[in-house]
């Protein structure tokens, strides 16, 4: 009798009753090659797959979200402007979208992903780093080439070859970007001496998009479209190096940066009444940038992050959305979601069930 009632409840512990979960949550399924190769449906079943495939499956419907919304899916206020009442003006505002990410994916083939963006003016503000912008330009000069990451770093600098993961950059490249960006400086300094131009990081980096006029440059598209790409990192790379070479040889040219904190805080505070959506592949400067700007409007609306830093030593490159949640940086209310995987990876799928799916409709 005893021994029943032990079995018993040891029964009843292994096997506790359930809650049901049918109806309220994703049923676990992949995607079915028998029903051969479908590369759309491939990308859907992700958010069905579980851990990090439904992250991205989340933010690849996150992002749609982000591009669907207009005024006219929100209530009229009280408060509305009449213009704010027109159906027709209310249909045209869509979500803001801020797109930031790091000088790596420059320098891999992701650039090309960043250029269709720009090309297609499917983003509205970019913040990089100084790598994602001379990359961007040295690339038009002259190739990047896949190495190994496990190239002896002591025997490639004897042959002058800069390694940046499995990526190969002649040091040559940078010699060809000094030969192409000096006379710019000088004639940057010249207008700022002559004509009283007060240059920014974001002017400079505009003027270089034109100076390259290449059509491979996602910076180049940038300036076509007047795309603002803001870098207040301005200096921390080659390009911060060309600035001071040139500061020996030919004093005097200023770039000021507080104009463009002003610039780029006003991109937000000024994106009402649209809602802003923020996408950032990787973490630092841009990440922190581009939420500390939305925080002037009391937070993003969505938010896509896609990187592979962890939380826990309390760097911003690994904070989750919800830390940024208490710095009014992201509103409480907002779609978002963290996917922990190479943007080299998820991105390219990202924008092939998003951006570029709805570019191929409307063309």
């Amino acid at each position: 009798m005893e021994e029943d009632k032990l079995i018993n409840s040891v029964h009843s512990t292994v096997f506790k009753e359930s809650d049901s979960l049918e109806g309220k949550c994703t049923k676990i399924e992949g995607y079915d090659f028998n029903q051969g190769i479908n590369y759309s449906k491939l990308l859907k079943s992700m958010l069905s797959t579980g851990f990090q495939a439904s992250n991205l499956g989340e933010a690849m419907e996150i992002v749609n979200e982000m591009l669907d919304w207009r005024l006219s899916d929100e209530t009229i206020t009280e408060d509305c402007s009449e213009e704010e009442k027109d159906p027709s003006y209310r249909e045209s505002i869509r979500c803001k979208v801020f797109l930031g990410f790091t000088s790596n994916l420059i320098s891999s083939g992701v650039r090309d992903t960043i250029r269709y963006l720009t090309e297609h003016h499917m983003v509205d503000v970019i913040v990089t780093t100084t790598g994602g912008i001379e990359e961007d330009l040295i690339k038009c000069l002259a190739p990047t080439y896949k190495g190994h990451f496990s190239l002896p770093g002591a025997q490639l600098r004897s042959r002058g070859l800069n390694r940046i993961g499995n990526l190969l950059v002649p040091n040559d490249n940078y010699c060809k970007f000094e030969d192409w960006i000096i006379p710019i400086f000088d004639q940057m300094l010249k207008e700022q001496l002559e004509e009283n131009v007060l240059w920014t990081p974001s002017k400079l980096i505009a003027r270089l998009g034109k100076e390259i006029n290449n059509e491979n440059s996602y910076l180049y598209w940038a300036y076509k479209n007047k795309i603002p790409v803001f870098c207040p990192g301005l200096t921390d790379g080659s390009l911060g190096d060309m600035l001071y070479f040139h500061s020996f040889r030919s004093p005097g040219l200023i770039i000021d940066v507080v104009q463009d904190i002003r610039a780029m805080n006003g991109e937000a505070v000024r994106a009402s009444p649209s809602k802003t959506g923020i996408i950032i592949l990787g973490g630092g400067l841009p990440k922190h940038h581009i939420c500390n700007a939305n925080m002037m409007r009391n937070g993003a609306d969505y938010a896509v992050y896609i990187n592979t830093a962890q939380e826990f030593d309390g760097s911003d490159s690994g904070a989750r959305p919800d830390e940024a949640v208490s710095w009014g940086k992201i509103r409480g209310s907002a779609k978002t979601v963290k996917v922990h995987c190479d943007a080299t990876i998820a991105f390219p799928l990202l924008v092939a069930e998003t951006f570029a799916s709805r570019w191929k409709k409307m063309s």
